[in-house]
């Protein structure tokens, strides 16, 4: 039975904030979601910073620091002496970033600028950590900007990054709803032709995960350790939780836009980018909108649920 007015009932709860900043030509807005705040367990965050020696942290940097999600996450289990510094290579980002900590109370210990992280504007050993969350899958060469927060940690200082390995959710939305082997592994290919196409095309690649610690071993970092986010995505209905609200809230309003994990110009140039023909485009196209709209249906009939598995690694080494 369809439960009606499910969109509306989220967006009334929520003040449909969704994301405030979809459509923006602004590199990542379509990535600023509210969903965003809620990739982490608290208590993940806390268990995960015992291993960090936290307690001599002073200078902390945030290297492509969007609206600062990440600054705010790590907040808690810093101490109330450490500074924490934010670099984005978007004006609007910086700004946005510095009114989310005067809203969280973080005024007088957050700061940000603007920097390309490529070549950020510090001097060798400024910081006691340095970190990223969701950057090297975005910029053409990840070695080049590890190379650079190294640079700028400290002798002895924590190199701390967050990645995902962007392969899991085509693959627990398609076996959620039951699909058929085939139509799968259909969908699989295609996204990942697209995410090699964009590695071809020097925009990042969405499955950097992976190869993070053998990245930060190159780097020069030693005492190299990692954990997998344990938070998962789910969703049940009659998805009353803040997380569940921001998901559907945040998958209806791509649905609505026709969008897939990328509008479908950007997808089509990632796919040829792959290797796939433009003959193949159109079907594939299809089929994941598809996919996508038999999620929403399902959402707006409260009868879709799923584990929401992922893949998010944080990985961390310290400089010598």
């Amino acid at each position: 039975m369809r439960v009606p007015g499910l969109l509306e009932r989220c967006r009334t709860l929520r003040g449909w904030m969704g994301n405030e900043f979809r459509g923006l030509p602004a590199h990542s807005a379509e990535y600023f979601d509210d969903s965003r705040d809620h990739w982490w367990n608290d208590d993940f965050i806390r268990m995960v910073a015992a291993h960090w020696a936290l307690d001599g942290v002073r200078q902390v940097l945030d290297v492509g620091c969007g609206v600062g999600h990440w600054g705010r996450v790590l907040a808690p289990v810093l101490p109330e002496e450490a500074r924490v510094t934010g670099v984005d290579r978007e004006s609007m980002w910086v700004n946005k970033a510095a009114e989310r900590a005067a809203r969280a109370g973080l005024s007088s210990r957050f700061s940000f600028q603007e920097s390309s992280a490529e070549a950020l504007p510090f001097a060798a050993g400024s910081f006691d950590l340095v970190t990223c969350q969701t950057l090297l899958i975005h910029v053409r060469d990840p070695a080049r900007v590890l190379a650079e927060m190294v640079r700028v940690a400290r002798p002895g200082g924590l190199v701390l990054v967050s990645e995902p390995t962007n392969a899991a959710a085509v693959l627990v939305d398609s076996i959620a709803l039951g699909d058929r082997p085939e139509t799968t592994a259909a969908l699989m290919r295609f996204l990942l032709t697209c995410q090699y196409g964009k590695r071809a095309l020097g925009e990042g690649f969405d499955l950097l995960g992976e190869s993070v610690p053998a990245l930060l071993r190159a780097a020069g970092l030693t005492s190299i350790d990692l954990r997998q986010n344990d938070r998962a995505g789910f969703l049940l209905p009659p998805y009353a939780s803040a997380a569940e609200k921001a998901n559907v809230d945040d998958f209806l309003d791509a649905v609505d836009r026709s969008r897939w994990y990328w509008d479908e110009g950007t997808t089509r140039r990632y796919f040829l980018a792959g290797g796939g023909t433009e003959a193949e485009f159109g079907q594939q196209w299809a089929e994941a909108m598809a996919l996508i709209r038999r999620i929403a249906d399902a959402m707006r009939a409260a009868s879709y649920s799923c584990a929401g598995g992922n893949l998010t690694y944080l990985v961390w080494g310290r400089k010598p």
